[in-house]
C-alpha cells in the first residue's frame, strides 16, 4: 500500500493537473521499469510496483480521483476497498497487471479486457452553478439544463434497430480483444473487426445511427441542502452521460458557488458585516436596526463603544450541513468621522475639544497609552 504520507501524483511524477494521457503514459513508464519479471527477488521494485498500482487505480478512475483531490487518503478505507495488502483495487497478480499495461500496447482497447463485449460506463459530469448566499443558507431547489449524452429510445441502448440484435463477432468470439504473440510476449490487442465492442450490428437503429445513445438536453431538478458552502459538490448518482452498450452513465457532480453578498461575508458557519456608526452615537450609545439573512433586528449600541468592537448576534448564522449546529452574525462596529462639516459644525467641535482638554480627565486612554509608550521609546534611544 502507498505510504499514507506519499503522495499518489507524486508516485506518478505527476502535478495534480496531468490529463488523462499523462497519467496512463507515466504509468506504463513506471510499470515497465518495476515489474517482477524484470526484477526478480527484488523486494524494493516489487513495493514500487504495487504502488505504482495503487496510485494508477485512482488517479485513472474519474470518480476517485475527483474523491481523493478532496479528501486525500481519507477518501479510501483500505478494508473496504477490496484490494488487501495490496491497497485500492491490488489484487497481486503481476500477470494480470502486465496484462493490463501491455495489452492495448497496438490498439485503444475500449473495455472488456478480454472478458466479454465491451461495456463503457458513461462520463462522469461536472456542472457549476452559481448562487445567490440566501439560497445556500436556507438551502433551496434549481433546475438545471444539461447537455449530454443519454440511452437511445428507440432502441433501448442496444444500438441496433427495431426486431434485430446485435450478433456475437466472429473474430474475437465475443470477447471484444484478440491475442497476438510479439517476440516473447502474448499481446492483447483490441479486435480489429468489432474495434472491441464484442459484437456486429448488421441492422443499425436510425435513431441513434447505431451508437444506441443521442445527445440531448437534460432537466434536471437539484435540491440544494442548507449549509452548502463555495466548491462544495453535490453528486447525482446516474445523472451523467448513458453508457455504451447498456453500461450504466456516469454521475454528475453539481459544484456550487456562492455570489458575493453585498452586506455580508462568510467564514465557515458565521456570517461577518461591517456596521458603520457616527461617533456620536459610539460616544453616547444608541439603539440601530440592523438586517441579518433572517430579518430585521435591533441593536444596543452602549455608550463609549470604540471602533472595531465586535458585536454577536447568536443563531443568525448558516446552519451546518450536517447537524443542527448553526452559526452566528458578527457585526465589526466601524465608527465613522464625519466629512464635510460647515464652519458652524467645525467651531462646534472645536469648542468641544477644549472642553475635554480643561476637563483633565483621560477620555481617550487609547490614544494617551500609545503617546506613553512612544514615549518611552525615544527615551530609551
Amino acid at each position: 500500500m502507498v505510504d499514507k504520507q506519499k503522495d499518489y501524483y507524486e508516485v506518478l511524477g505527476l502535478d495534480r493537473n496531468a490529463s488523462s494521457e499523462e497519467i496512463k503514459k507515466n504509468y506504463r513508464k513506471l510499470a515497465r521499469q518495476y515489474h517482477p519479471d524484470k526484477n526478480p527477488g527484488d523486494k524494493s521494485s516489487e513495493a514500487k510496483f504495487k504502488e505504482v498500482q495503487e496510485a494508477y487505480d485512482i488517479l485513472s478512475d474519474d470518480s476517485k480521483r475527483s474523491a481523493y483531490d478532496q479528501f486525500g487518503h481519507n477518501a479510501f478505507d483500505p478494508s473496504s476497498m477490496g484490494g488487501g495488502a495490496g491497497g485500492p483495487g491490488f489484487n497481486g497478480n503481476f500477470s494480470d497487471i502486465f496484462e493490463n499495461v501491455f495489452g492495448d500496447i497496438f490498439g485503444d482497447r475500449q473495455g472488456g479486457g478480454g472478458r466479454g463485449p465491451a461495456q463503457q460506463r458513461g462520463a462522469d459530469l461536472r456542472f457549476s452553478i452559481e448562487l445567490p448566499l440566501d439560497k445556500v443558507v436556507f438551502g433551496s431547489e434549481t433546475t438545471l439544463r444539461i447537455p449530454t449524452w443519454v440511452a437511445c429510445k428507440e432502441c433501448h441502448g442496444s444500438g441496433a434497430a427495431k426486431g434485430t440484435s446485435p450478433t456475437v463477432c466472429n473474430d474475437c468470439q465475443g470477447m471484444g480483444q484478440v491475442r497476438m504473440q510479439r517476440g516473447f510476449f502474448t499481446v492483447q490487442q483490441t479486435c480489429p473487426t468489432c474495434r472491441g465492442q464484442g459484437r456486429k450490428i448488421t441492422s443499425p437503429c436510425t435513431h441513434c445511427r447505431g451508437q444506441g445513445r443521442n445527445q440531448e438536453e437534460k432537466v434536471l431538478s437539484v435540491k440544494i441542502p442548507a449549509g452548502v458552502d463555495n466548491g462544495d459538490r453535490i453528486r447525482l448518482q446516474g445523472e451523467g452521460e448513458a453508457g455504451l452498450n447498456g453500461a450504466p452513465p456516469g454521475d454528475l457532480y453539481v459544484e456550487v458557488h456562492v455570489k458575493p453578498h453585498p452586506i455580508f461575508e462568510r467564514h465557515g458557519q458565521d456570517l461577518h458585516c461591517q456596521m458603520p456608526i457616527g461617533f456620536i452615537t459610539a460616544a453616547l450609545g444608541g439603539e440601530i436596526e440592523i438586517p441579518t439573512l433572517h430579518g430585521k433586528v435591533k441593536l444596543k449600541i452602549p455608550p463609549e463603544t470604540q471602533n472595531a468592537k465586535v458585536f454577536r448576534l447568536r443563531g443568525k448564522g448558516v446552519q451546518a450541513v450536517r447537524g443542527h449546529a448553526v452559526g452566528d452574525l458578527l457585526c465589526h462596529i466601524v465608527v465613522e468621522t464625519p466629512i464635510n462639516l460647515s464652519r458652524e459644525q467645525k467651531e462646534l467641535l472645536e469648542q468641544f475639544q477644549v472642553a475635554l482638554d480643561a476637563d483633565k480627565k483621560n477620555h481617550s486612554p487609547q490614544e494617551r497609552s500609545w503617546f506613553e509608550r512612544v514615549k518611552a521609546f525615544f527615551d530609551g534611544h
